[in-house]
């Protein structure tokens, strides 16, 4: 018989291990010694202390499942409740029994942070379902696009949620993403017909810009040529392969006008520019008429000025208003000055000028009495009065004896 703190083997070589509840038989060893059997299932003991340690660790260490972790536990537990191993088997199921502790606890954080998980995933989809409803609403179409084509990428790094909520969030993200696939398709319809309208449109003022480009009709067809670049903005741009050729022969088309304006202009304006110096020197003879001393020959000679100042012709537009300025200087002149004469020898000016003359002396010779009379009276108040009266009564008699002098009077 052999033993040791946790086994014996009796005389028959039956093997015993001690637990807790008393001693159980491990086994029965009939091809050696006692100490040899002992050694045998002691060393049975150490590969269970060995996988226990390794389960251990993997559980710790690694992302090893809750399932497979339990599958483990239950086939070392088995092994030590079927006492096939000789050393502290209570100490063995104490550390499983940890372990399913610690698996357990394992299993309820990762359950935790699956729902975690879940909820933020939910939410991340939430969000990208929002922002894509709101991007089917834009009209910016190359960057929503871009954008929605960023979102299906970042849906599909998000992890799964139960069914129903992830087909629900599916379809709302699906259905905006469709929308606005839609409402461009219908945009870039629309304006490819909008293009081509605009090439019809163009292709017309085109045609008449050409028809137009030889015209010597200046300024009809440079006003015309202005309603058709009009015309042009208003058409908006055909498609890209057209409009740089209709915008070339439309500009061209203009660019022969023109040119051929601009070339007659600049034959005009040497002719106008050398008129301009004939009439300076028209205007420089007729402003010596002024002052006028003799109307008949100033008139005389203001006339022949006239007569070679019509026959000149244009002058820039620019110059026109002061050179025709002192031109019309000396004609209002020439008409004050007859005016003048007229008044000086008019009969019935004449007569009418003297009458009121007459009538203002007799009113000043008046108040003057009377204001000598309020002066011997006393009365300074009514005399100062008088004389206010006085004075403007004489300044209208001194007007009316200044025009009188006027008519030789």
């Amino acid at each position: 018989m052999s033993s040791d703190p946790w086994g014996r083997v009796d005389e028959t070589g039956t093997v015993y291990v001690r637990t807790a509840d008393g001693e159980k038989v491990v086994g029965s060893w009939q091809a050696g010694t006692p100490e040899e059997a002992l050694a045998y299932f002691e060393r049975k003991y150490e590969g269970l202390v060995v996988e226990i340690g390794l389960l251990e660790k993997r559980v710790k260490t690694t992302d090893l499942s809750a399932k497979d972790a339990a599958t483990a536990i239950d086939h070392l537990r088995q092994q030590i409740d079927e006492h096939h191993a000789v050393g502290d088997l209570d100490a063995l199921a104490k550390r499983l029994d940890k372990l399913v502790e610690t698996v357990e606890s394992r299993r309820e954080e990762r359950k935790v942070q699956k729902a975690k998980q879940a909820d933020e995933a939910k939410h991340a989809k939430e969000a990208l379902v929002v922002e894509a409803e709101e991007l089917a609403q834009s009209e910016q179409w190359r960057s929503a696009g871009e954008r929605l084509r960023a979102l299906v990428d970042t849906w599909k790094g998000l992890p799964r949620l139960d069914r129903k909520s992830d087909d629900e969030l599916w379809h709302r993200f699906s259905h905006a993403r469709s929308a606005f696939s839609k409402r461009r398709k219908a945009h870039f319809a629309s304006l490819d017909a909008q293009r081509e309208d605009a090439r019809k449109a163009k292709e017309a003022l085109v045609a008449e810009a050409e028809s137009l480009s030889n015209s010597t009709d200046w300024g009809t067809t440079a006003a015309r040529y202005r309603e058709l670049m009009a015309d042009w903005k208003a058409a908006g741009r055909a498609q890209r392969e057209h409009e740089d050729d209709l915008w070339n022969r439309f500009r061209g088309a203009q660019d022969v006008f023109f040119a051929a304006r601009s070339s007659v202009f600049a034959e005009r304006d040497a002719e106008q520019t050398e008129n301009l110096k004939l009439k300076e020197e028209l205007a420089t003879e007729a402003e010596k008429l002024v002052p006028v001393t003799d109307l008949k020959a100033a008139r005389a000679a203001f006339r022949g000025v006239n007569e070679r100042w019509e026959a000149i012709g244009h002058v820039p537009r620019d110059a026109r208003p002061k050179v025709e300025g002192r031109m019309h200087a000396v004609e209002r002149a020439l008409q004050e000055a007859e005016e003048t004469e007229w008044r000086r020898t008019n009969p019935e000016a004449r007569a009418r000028a003297a009458g009121l003359t007459g009538q203002l002396q007799d009113a000043v010779d008046k108040l003057q009495k009377q204001i000598d009379a309020a002066r011997a009276a006393g009365n300074d108040a009514k005399a100062d009065k008088l004389a206010r009266e006085l004075e403007g009564r004489q300044a209208l008699l001194d007007q009316a004896l200044k025009g009188l002098e006027e008519f030789g009077g």
